[in-house]
C-alpha cells in the first residue's frame, strides 16, 4: 500500500490535523502546527484493516516473515496494532511498558519475550523517537534482538533518525510528514506556502514557535 494512501486515511478520519496558522501547544510546552492521535483508527474498522495490511505488507516483503520471531509493541498507542498484526500473521507478540510496575513481578515487558529473537517492534507514531528507542533498548535487555521498528507514521525528525541508526535498527514507516504534508497540500487542507512551514518545525521544534512569531 502507498504511502499517499496512508497520508490520505490520516488525514481522512482526522487523526491527524495542521494547523499552521494557530499551532497546537503540546504538553511539554512546544508549539506545533501539527497533533496526531492514531488511537482514531481503533474506531474506524474499514480503515484500521487497511493500516494492518500495510503493517504485513512490510513484514511480508520488507522483512520476510522468515525474519520475524516476534511482535513488541511499545504501550500503549502500539498495543492495538501490534495484536491485530500478530493475529494476520500467526506471531508472538508482548508489550513493553514506559517503566516497570511498581507491584507484582515488576514487568517491563508483558508476555514471553525468548532470548536470541528477532523481534520488530510495532508503534503508531515516532516524533524523537524517545518511547520507541526505550522499546528497542528494553527488548535488547531483555537477550532478543530488535532488528526494525514499523510504525504508522514519522515526523522524521533528525533526532529519531539518529538515534535508530545508533541502535542498528531499521525504522520503517508506511507514512511521513512529507508525504502526508504534500497530501494535505492536494486536498486543499493546507497551502503551499503551509506546507513548507509544517515542515520547518520538524527541523527546530522547540524555536519553531519563537521564529514564526507565536511567543
Amino acid at each position: 500500500m502507498s504511502r499517499e494512501r496512508i497520508a490520505d486515511i490520516l488525514l481522512d478520519i482526522g487523526a491527524v490535523t495542521l494547523s499552521p496558522a494557530k499551532p497546537y501547544r503540546y504538553a511539554s510546552g512546544i508549539l506545533s502546527p501539527i497533533y496526531t492521535d492514531c488511537r482514531l483508527l481503533m474506531s474506524h474498522v474499514k480503515e484500521r484493516e487497511e493500516v494492518v495490511g500495510a503493517y504485513e505488507e512490510v513484514l511480508r516483503d520488507k522483512i520476510g516473515l522468515k525474519n520475524v520471531d516476534c511482535l513488541a509493541a511499545v504501550a500503549s498507542s502500539g498495543i492495538p496494532h501490534a495484536a491485530w498484526l500478530a493475529e494476520r500473521i500467526k506471531k508472538p507478540m508482548v508489550y513493553v511498558r514506559k517503566e516497570e510496575k511498581d507491584h507484582g513481578k515488576q514487568n517491563l515487558i508483558e508476555g514471553r519475550l525468548e532470548k536470541g529473537a528477532k523481534v520488530v517492534v510495532i508503534e503508531d507514531l515516532v516524533s524523537q523517537g524517545g518511547s520507541s528507542l526505550n522499546a528497542v533498548k528494553s527488548v535488547k535487555a531483555a537477550g532478543a534482538k530488535p532488528t526494525h521498528c514499523v510504525v504508522i507514521f514519522t515526523y522524521e525528525m533528525p533526532k529519531s533518525i539518529e538515534g535508530f541508526k545508533q541502535e542498528g535498527v531499521e525504522l520503517i514507516p508506511l507514512t511521513n510528514i512529507t508525504t502526508l504534508v504534500k497530501r494535505a497540500t492536494a486536498k486543499k487542507i493546507i497551502s503551499r506556502e503551509q506546507e513548507g512551514i509544517v515542515l520547518e518545525w520538524t527541523q527546530d521544534t522547540a524555536g519553531w514557535g519563537k521564529k514564526k512569531g507565536f511567543e
